[in-house]
């Protein structure tokens, strides 16, 4: 809000160069506002009084917009990289989907391992879970494991994720 769309009764003022001007009515603030050739911006409408500064509003919107584009630029959104694996796995094949969650896991995203089961391969689910386990301790060095093979469907699921120090 600012300059007579507060409504307040009473607000604290605080002046363009940052210094507190005591509490005052809405009105009486907005003035001097007003008597600076600034605007009167409401900067913390839940506090008792409500708080309001003099400065120059469309320089305010500018920081402000600035501030979140930077907070934004630091963000990381965490990907989920997936990699498919089968229960007649062989032992070469496995060392390169490791070697491929290696490079994912080590680039800051998370790993989805999943085992998928086709006809009679759903037989023997259970004495397939050695595969999850082993592609897990070969990446133990540098990730952990957020999610438990778990069954779903037609397929056995693992995530991994980066180990924090």
């Amino acid at each position: 809000m600012i300059n007579d769309q507060i409504r307040d009764r009473e607000v604290r003022l605080v002046g363009e160069d940052g210094e507190q001007l005591g509490i005052m009515s809405a009105r009486d603030a907005y003035l001097k506002a007003q008597e600076a050739g600034l605007d009167l911006v409401k900067i913390a409408p839940m506090a008792k009084p409500p708080v309001c500064k003099i400065i120059d509003y469309g320089k305010f919107r500018y920081e402000t917009a600035r501030k979140e584009k930077e907070a934004r630029k630091k963000q990381k959104t965490v990907e989920i990289k997936e990699v498919r694996l089968s229960p007649n796995i062989d032992t070469n094949d496995l060392n390169t989907k490791v070697g491929a969650a290696r490079k994912f896991l080590t680039k800051g995203d998370k790993v989805k391992v999943t085992l998928r089961f086709r006809g009679r391969e759903m037989a023997h689910m259970g004495s397939s879970r050695h595969i999850l386990t082993e592609f897990a301790e070969q990446l133990s060095d540098i990730s952990v494991i957020e999610k438990h093979p778990k069954v779903e469907g037609r397929s056995m699921t693992m995530v991994l994720t980066e180990k924090r120090n």
